[in-house]
């Protein structure tokens, strides 16, 4: 399916989840970059214009880039290994004011209530397997957490050339 996302990339973490991300994530074989997803699913490619880019602009420069760090590993009750940000509320901040903007684009496209930060490591509905690589990810990952990160930048992704690719970048407290 052809869409956009809004997503803070998290280059810093791509060392230790790289490779549990290229075997278990989708998105990764995509080219999805390791990443905290704001919103997803955004707008149709074809749908973003100027003035769509421009009004995303200036509803970033509203906040201050975000430090945060990266060492909780967690899991959804179903089907996904994260790790989650510390602190997690400026990025539930930023989703919802994109969501504020564009109320036809609700987060995870409405199936869930709840906004949670994360960063995936893994997808997998077969509970069993997604046991032993979070056990592999905790031992992998042991001396790489927790993982540092300043959030500046919001990237919009569209993947309408069959990957992942980022089409703009809005710097957070800035004009630029």
């Amino acid at each position: 399916m052809i869409g956009s996302a809004l997503v803070v990339l998290v280059p810093e973490a791509e060392a230790s989840v790289k490779p549990f991300r290229d075997r278990y994530d989708p998105s990764a074989a995509a080219g999805m970059p390791a990443h905290i997803t704001l919103l997803h699913p955004f707008k149709p490619p074809d749908e973003v214009d100027e003035v769509l880019l421009d009004n995303l602009r200036h509803c970033f420069t509203r906040f201050a880039p975000i430090q945060f760090s990266l060492s909780s590993i967690r899991r959804f009750p179903v089907e996904v290994l994260y790790l989650a940000p510390e602190p997690d509320e400026p990025f539930r901040q930023l989703t919802l004011a994109i969501w504020e903007r564009y109320p036809e684009t609700p987060p995870y496209g409405g199936k869930w209530s709840n906004i949670v930060p994360h960063l995936s490591v893994a997808w997998l509905k077969d509970q069993e397997q997604l046991d032993g690589i979070a056990n592999d990810f905790v031992e992998v990952s042991r001396e790489q957490l927790p993982i540092r990160a300043t959030a500046s930048e919001v990237a919009l992704m569209d993947n309408r050339s069959g990957c992942w690719q980022v089409r703009a970048m809005f710097s957070l407290g800035s004009e630029q």
